[in-house]
């Protein structure tokens, strides 16, 4: 099939695989461009000395049937499932995450959950209004107290900007809806009920590829290829070409080798700030200026293998100590034994947010392996001495940044994007939201239904405050599940514009 007849896409992470998947489903081929040497975006998996470890750590849930059953037909047996086990270290002490009244009330001790009761009960007598930012959110509905004790520091950490400038619309995404009286009231009463119904927490195991996420999109890309299209790896795309409304063509960077591309369908999942820095001509001055509002979070894993049977039994923890750099740290043989080469060692996979090009990013791999193993001890996880062996993955622009910039930047850049007829945007960077994986993976297929003339908009996923995890997805998982399961005809040429 000719290039003009393919569909090509950008970003070999989920969403832009699964969009070709989607495509190989209804016999259309495409081409995928992978700037990176492996496939998976920030869902990969990257192997050192035959030790595996997962880029931030990523659980199979879904409540999109549609979704799983992608994750079905590409590994099937390869999936094992998983005891979910997750905690906040503070102060010397582990919490159970999600938080929960009992375990944190009672680790806190009677004077510090006083005091968290009575600022709770203030934030609901005199809630901040307006709303806007992240500590807004928090405050308003866990009390200052809580949010100075485990939100603040954490949330700052990670983001690198206070949290008074993060927007709520992040805190209202991706934080555990919640409310501590509730969780106090169904603790006390629990004893003296039957069959009540629990107070909604995160789910208590997954679904794990046996040999981490990167399986899976490694055999999506093996899927793609037995459908008649291609992934490129280590070719980037850095131009985009377009006229009257269309993209007509994309420029690639072959194994270094300059080459144009005609295009007759494009689907994007490189940050939008970069797409729109690719265009040629130019876009307008003010689109130019809103893409430089949206900012990123990058990040990096200190993989350390240990050389001891076992450690700690989380999946991860998540690490609230202001002495140290360190956000969060994966166990990976707790989320699939097949991890780790050998039952001897472990593989810890130590996380820390940053910029690109500040101080902890631009340390040496050896640094930043020696900084990983005193901060794994100075916490009491491990004996510095048991690590033997580490290594270094970075990761730029993982995380779209919500600093209430990208709120205008976002409406205008939007706008100006639908005016090309034959182009959809999908992903976590390609849309500028944080979703999670199989939110990525449905705007994916979304922005592949939307080229073949479908009236569906991949900006609709996870628009609601509810999180996934919480129940069907904004209304949709049942409309989304008929639509890819009932598969009819190609209602219009690729690229077809909707009226």
């Amino acid at each position: 099939m000719s290039d003009q007849k393919r569909v090509h896409v950008i970003g070999a992470g989920p969403a832009g695989l699964t969009a070709a998947y989607a495509l190989g489903r209804r016999g259309i081929a495409s081409s995928v461009y992978e700037a990176d040497s492996i496939v998976g975006g920030i869902a990969r998996t990257v192997e050192y000395k035959g030790f595996r470890f997962d880029i931030g750590g990523h659980r199979f849930f879904s409540k999109v049937r549609a979704v799983r059953d992608i994750w079905h037909d590409l590994l099937g047996s390869q999936f094992i499932t998983r005891p979910r086990l997750s905690r906040i270290y503070f102060d010397g002490l582990f919490f159970d995450y999600p938080l929960k009244a009992s375990n944190a009330l009672r680790q806190l001790g009677p004077i510090k959950a006083a005091k968290i009761g009575m600022s709770y009960a203030w934030a609901q007598l005199r809630p901040i209004r307006p709303e806007v930012s992240f500590e807004d959110w928090v405050v308003n509905r866990f009390g200052r107290e809580l949010f100075d004790t485990f939100f603040k520091a954490y949330t700052e950490k990670v983001w690198g900007i206070p949290c008074s400038t993060i927007s709520a619309q992040w805190a209202a995404q991706r934080i555990k809806g919640l409310s501590l009286w509730v969780a106090a009231r169904e603790m006390l009463m629990a004893p003296f009920r039957r069959g009540a119904t629990k107070v909604r927490s995160l789910i208590e195991q997954f679904e794990y590829p046996r040999l981490g996420p990167g399986q899976l999109w490694e055999a999506c890309a093996e899927r793609v290829h037995r459908t008649g299209g291609e992934v490129r790896l280590r070719t980037p795309v850095v131009g985009v070409h377009h006229r009257d409304g269309r993209i007509e063509a994309i420029d690639i960077a072959d194994n270094g080798v300059p080459r144009r591309v005609p295009v007759e369908a494009l689907i994007s999942t490189m940050p939008m700030r970069t797409l729109v820095q690719a265009m040629i001509p130019p876009a307008p001055e003010r689109i130019r200026q809103m893409a430089e509002q949206l900012s990123y979070r990058d990040f990096l894993t200190v993989a350390l293998v240990i050389d001891q049977q076992e450690t700690f039994p989380d999946n991860w923890i998540y690490v609230h100590d202001k002495k140290v750099k360190l956000g969060r740290i994966q166990n990976f043989k707790n989320w699939s034994p097949d991890m780790v080469p050998s039952p001897e060692k472990t593989c810890l996979g130590l996380e820390y947010f940053c910029f690109e090009g500040d101080g902890l990013w631009s340390m040496s791999d050896a640094e930043l392996i020696a900084l990983g193993t005193r901060e794994v001890g100075a916490i009491g996880l491990v004996d510095p001495a048991k690590v033997i062996d580490g290594a270094v993955v970075r990761v730029p622009k993982a995380y779209p940044v919500y600093d209430g910039k990208h709120i205008e930047a976002l409406e205008v850049l939007r706008e100006y994007f639908a005016g090309f007829s034959n182009l959809q945007l999908a992903g976590r960077n390609g849309l500028h939201k944080y979703n999670n994986q199989d939110h990525a993976m449905i705007t994916g297929i979304l922005a592949a239904e939307a080229l073949l003339g479908r009236k569906v908009d991949p900006w609709t996923v996870n628009v609601e405050d509810e999180y996934l995890e919480e129940g069907d997805m904004f209304g949709m998982a049942s409309d989304l599940d008929e639509l890819l399961t009932t598969q009819p005809p190609v209602p219009a040429p690729v690229g077809a514009r909707h009226e």
